[in-house]
């Protein structure tokens, strides 16, 4: 009986969490990849650290509004949706451009300020838009 509620226990800690959009403070720098199109093994970084292959760096300042600053170091182009977060929490859905591959940066910009960023819903893309 105690190695059946063992094993269930251990089963149940083993289930997979779901990967979930990722909030980007503005001042910070993140890293991560994509899987399932949602940010996963996020982890904040100095603004000079370069993407690893198959990573994308995030950056996002408050400047003239807020303005997000993505590179992607993969070879898929990506279409994602990104959400501003104002101070008291509350979300507007922002104009997203394509997020191109190789390693090229693309720049989004906002007249709101904003004091985070959240970004997911990342989908293959061919070509782009902006």
């Amino acid at each position: 009986m105690i190695r059946a509620l063992l094993a269930l226990t251990l089963a149940a800690g083993s289930t997979p969490v779901l990967a979930a959009p990722l909030t980007v403070q503005t001042g910070e720098t993140w890293l991560f990849a994509i899987d399932h199109g949602e940010p996963v093994k996020a982890r904040k970084v100095d603004a000079a650290t370069k993407a690893a292959a198959g990573e994308v760096k995030v950056d996002v300042r408050a400047l003239f509004g807020t303005m997000m600053t993505l590179t992607n170091n993969s070879r898929q182009g990506y279409t994602f949706k990104a959400e501003l977060l104002s101070a008291d929490g509350k979300a507007v859905t922002a104009r997203s451009c394509t997020l191109p591959p190789g390693n090229q940066p693309t720049l989004e910009s906002w007249p709101q300020k904003a004091t985070a960023v959240r970004i997911g819903s990342f989908k293959p893309a061919k070509g782009g838009h902006c």
